[in-house]
């Protein structure tokens, strides 16, 4: 996670004119050198989705919200890749089985039986079907609360 100074670093790169926001066409600009293509209008519409008090501009506030929320995003997409390396896709599933959860903790080089797969299953299962579904793989790896 990036630290407030960082975000503040990083705020400056896009603030062109230095008044502390981001403006459509700052964004537009610094996406361009960084070798992106990036429409004015499509600017507006990001700038829009973020921007807390409605000024048409990304504030240091907005600006580390959408940051925070594309690593969450990223970091999303990393599990899902890692959660389809433990599915059953012998059985089709789009859970993690017992059985395959210890084929893949032999891959990682840790043997463990059914009954202990089971058991790791169980302490993660939260509608207690006994398998885990993405939802459960997310909140078991702790990036999401499970008491909202």
């Amino acid at each position: 996670m990036m630290s407030m100074v960082e975000f503040e670093s990083a705020l400056k790169y896009f603030d062109e004119n230095g008044d502390g926001k981001i403006s459509p066409l700052e964004l537009k600009n610094r996406v361009a050198i960084l070798g992106g293509e990036f429409r004015y209008e499509d600017a507006e519409m990001a700038i829009a989705a973020w921007d807390s008090d409605g000024d048409g501009f990304l504030s240091l506030n907005d600006f580390v919200e959408l940051m925070e929320e594309s690593g969450k995003e990223e970091m999303l997409n990393d599990l899902k890749e890692a959660f389809e390396m433990y599915i059953d896709v012998e059985e089709l599933s789009e859970f993690i089985t017992p059985k395959s959860l210890k084929r893949m903790l032999g891959k990682l080089g840790e043997s463990k039986s059914i009954n202990e797969c089971e058991l790791m299953i169980k302490h993660f299962d939260l509608n207690g079907d006994g398998l885990l579904s993405f939802q459960e793989f997310v909140i078991m790896m702790g990036l999401e609360d499970t008491t909202g």
